[in-house]
């Protein structure tokens, strides 16, 4: 770990001021010593609120920062309302590198030979750049066919500069975990550990690849939905770890509504088909695009009345297991119908607050929460406001962050954003209700349970045959290991009669023993 990487971020948050967020009554003697005798770095923008001086140091900290503080604006469990809002404003805007360089780590990654054979058109000149990556565009030729492509192109270096800034923050958490009073139930160390894991993953190419495909194949089965969202192709045989090749889509972007509504699009059917998305991706599919900001979400708009989305840029995904799924649907189901006994329960059932939590007082809790969001009209509800209240609410009966809900939290937040921004009179609850309601359904009602008989029936299929031979050795083993318990029996009576005989022989030894003594004497 680079010490003059640690001075500068050390530097940094002080000349901001940021040591303000330290609770002074956790601080050790050493620490509360050692601030007074680095008088050189002063708060330089007292001037300033705290949150704003917060967002500002992250910046000046670079892409990695850059990018955790967006995750931490979609946890607004976590940050208070002013820090979430100004977090929810930083830019991923870094400057490109050399055009003529990310054409090198292209040959290096493919070969001239192929990268002169099938690319052409390569502009020098970015269409896009961000802290990561940036992306060129091309023509690929293959089987005298043209295509229209974009190259993307991890940054050099920018690995061992991730990897740093990563060692830095888990110091960082491991601090925080100790210091502040929260600590415990904030869980910093796996917050820190789950967005390394997001961000390493960024740096292989190679997995957003088979991300996208998959994502893709989900999408293209022709099963319900599968109209509502398309995924670029990729061309994985010119791919590399650190090279990305795609097809590019001249989709309108999501946040440029003006140019949506001069083409008269359904906005209101493109707004519910984002919902739609959301929750088919995992309730159905288990596997979601877990970071649809705007800038990775395009329209489809040939068909006004029938438009579609575009999503881009797969490297982060999200999964959740089969439990998590059943308690999360059951949990917002039990919210459209104000069953707050149930959510409560669920809670605890699925170990999301401690086992010996009163039922009781946090179902009151919830209901002082909740009730006056709920008398509103169901199209002004915030759907992620009402998490991020229950959240805050669970917070007080010691409820911990749930590292594996963590995306799904902000990939909620951006669908109902961009929902939203799309169509301000989206009712969220009144287009996810039935979705929610029939995939509870199916996984707990009679065709759950046969379709769970009919996925093993090629299982029992190959077992069957196999069946009257295991019985057949249970029975024989049965009849053996009741004969060696018979066995064993006998046994265990000699051992016992032959320790009787023992013990009557010692005590008619001992009790001649003594009469021979008093005899004696």
């Amino acid at each position: 770990m680079s010490t003059k990487r640690v001075y500068k971020i050390v530097k940094t948050f002080l000349n901001y001021g940021l040591d303000e967020l330290l609770p002074k009554k956790s601080l050790p003697w050493y620490v509360k010593l050692i601030r007074p005798s680095l008088f050189w770095l002063r708060n330089k923008h007292k001037d300033k609120p705290l949150a704003l001086r917060f967002r500002l140091a992250i910046e000046s900290l670079g892409p990695v920062f850059i990018k955790f503080g967006q995750m931490l604006s979609t946890r607004k469990d976590l940050l208070p309302e002013d820090f979430a809002n100004e977090l929810s404003l930083l830019q991923d805007q870094v400057g490109a590198f050399d055009g003529q360089l990310a054409k090198q780590i292209i040959i290096d990654a493919i070969g001239l030979e192929t990268f002169n054979l099938v690319f052409q058109n390569f502009d020098l000149q970015p269409l896009a750049s961000a802290s990561i990556a940036q992306v060129h565009t091309a023509t690929l030729t293959t089987n005298n066919e043209e295509k229209d492509i974009v190259i993307k192109v991890l940054r050099p270096g920018i690995e061992k500069t991730i990897k740093a800034d990563l060692q830095v923050m888990s110091r960082m958490a491991s601090v925080m975990a100790s210091w502040l009073p929260d600590g415990k139930r904030l869980r910093p160390k796996e917050v820190v550990a789950e967005y390394r894991k997001t961000i390493l993953d960024e740096l292989d190419l190679n997995r957003e690849a088979a991300n996208a495909i998959q994502l893709k194949r989900n999408f293209s089965q022709g099963k319900e939905l599968d109209n509502i969202l398309y995924v670029p192709d990729i061309y994985s045989e010119y791919s590399h770890k650190n090279v990305l090749v795609m097809e590019r889509i001249y989709g309108i972007g999501v946040g440029e509504i003006s140019t949506l509504n001069d083409l008269g699009v359904d906005m209101k059917l493109l707004a519910e088909r984002g919902v739609d998305v959301f929750f088919t991706q995992v309730f159905r599919d288990s596997f979601f695009h877990a970071d649809m900001h705007p800038g990775n979400v395009f329209v489809n708009a040939n068909d006004p009345a029938d438009p579609t989305w575009i999503a881009i840029d797969c490297g982060i995904v999200g999964t959740l297991n089969r439990e998590d799924k059943r308690y999360l649907a059951e949990n917002f189901v039990a919210f459209f119908n104000r069953d707050y006994r149930k959510v409560a329960q669920l809670h605890v059932d699925s170990g999301w607050v401690p086992a010996g939590t009163n039922v009781d007082e946090f179902e009151f809790a919830i209901r002082t929460v909740c009730e006056p969001i709920f008398n509103k009209p169901l199209a002004e509800i915030s759907f992620g406001q009402v998490l991020v209240n229950l959240f805050n609410t669970a917070r007080r009966f010691n409820m911990e962050v749930q590292p594996q809900l963590v995306l799904l939290q902000k990939t909620l937040l951006y669908i109902e954003g961009l929902g939203r921004q799309l169509y301000p009179q989206l009712d969220l609850w009144q287009t996810a209700k039935p979705y929610l309601e029939n995939w509870v359904k199916e996984q707990m009602g009679f065709k759950a349970v046969f379709n769970k008989v009919k996925d093993n029936l090629p299982f029992w299929n190959e077992k069957l045959p196999e069946i009257p031979d295991l019985i057949y050795d249970y029975l024989k083993k049965d009849k053996q290991l009741i004969h060696q318990q018979q066995e064993m029996f006998i046994q265990l009576q000699l051992q016992q009669q032959k320790r009787h005989k023992q013990l009557i022989l010692s005590i008619v030894l001992a009790t001649t023993a003594i009469s021979a003594a008093i005899i004696f004497s």
